[in-house]
């Protein structure tokens, strides 16, 4: 199916090409820190225009990563429909469809299968705070969403009933894998990187023992911290930058 933007105005076509390339971008950062395998995950974001048309862009349905693309990258609108490419949408379209009608200050989305969170969305189990990062992060241990079936927007709709009650930019949906939002796609990709990192250490902590608990109101300090005053100046919770959990550490 072919679709064209003509019928939008120059500024939402030239907002979609930038928003494609980003995404295209982004979407090499997943193989990158080993997130997904084979065609498995996505990258979507808003495209950016105050009162322009809600649209997003996403990756397309069963393409391999090396073969991603701007021009492959597909748009839909907010209820999920295509509105403009050459190939199907993800197959998790409809969940982040659900997330940009009901969560407006989200401005990306992500969802891979990597190892360590996913294995901890098989058990059900949130991932506790333990973890000086982790209430840096996520506020919080990384809470678990509901069983969902892939195909309409039930993903969706156990994503933002579970976040909205969290400060974690990140969900377990059970017997699935992670699910991350962000202020745009680049933080949301962080903080897939982010969950990961954390489910792997926790994981490893457990090995050697029972890790020990961070007291609520440290894990309250920490976060205000790391999202108010570390860095180069303070800035929203859904918009830290994205590089190496070290650098974002340090």
């Amino acid at each position: 199916m072919t679709t064209t933007l003509d019928t939008y105005p120059r500024d939402v076509r030239a907002a979609v090409e930038r928003t494609r390339v980003v995404v295209a971008a982004l979407h090499a950062e997943l193989p990158r820190w080993g997130l997904v395998v084979w065609t498995a995950g996505n990258v979507s974001q808003r495209v950016p225009v105050p009162g322009g048309p809600d649209l997003f862009v996403i990756k397309p349905s069963g393409v391999t990563y090396d073969e991603l693309t701007p021009e492959s990258m597909v748009v839909c609108d907010l209820d999920g429909t295509l509105v403009d490419g050459t190939r199907s949408p993800s197959s998790d379209t409809a969940a982040h469809a659900y997330v940009y009608r009901h969560m407006p200050e989200v401005g990306g989305v992500v969802h891979t299968h990597s190892t360590y969170a996913t294995a901890w969305a098989a058990r059900a189990e949130p991932v506790p705070c333990v973890l000086t990062m982790m209430a840096d992060e996520f506020g919080g241990p990384v809470p678990v969403g509901p069983f969902a079936l892939i195909g309409d927007d039930s993903i969706g709709r156990g994503i933002v009933a579970t976040l909205r009650a969290s400060r974690s930019p990140a969900v377990l949906m059970r017997n699935h894998g992670p699910f991350t939002i962000g202020a745009d796609a680049k933080a949301a990709v962080k903080a897939a990187v982010m969950v990961e990192e954390v489910a792997r250490t926790v994981h490893i902590s457990r090995q050697l023992g029972e890790p020990l608990p961070i007291a609520q109101h440290d894990i309250d300090s920490l976060y205000d911290r790391y999202q108010h005053v570390y860095g180069q100046g303070s800035a929203p919770a859904l918009s830290a930058a994205t590089t190496t959990p070290e650098e974002n550490h340090a």
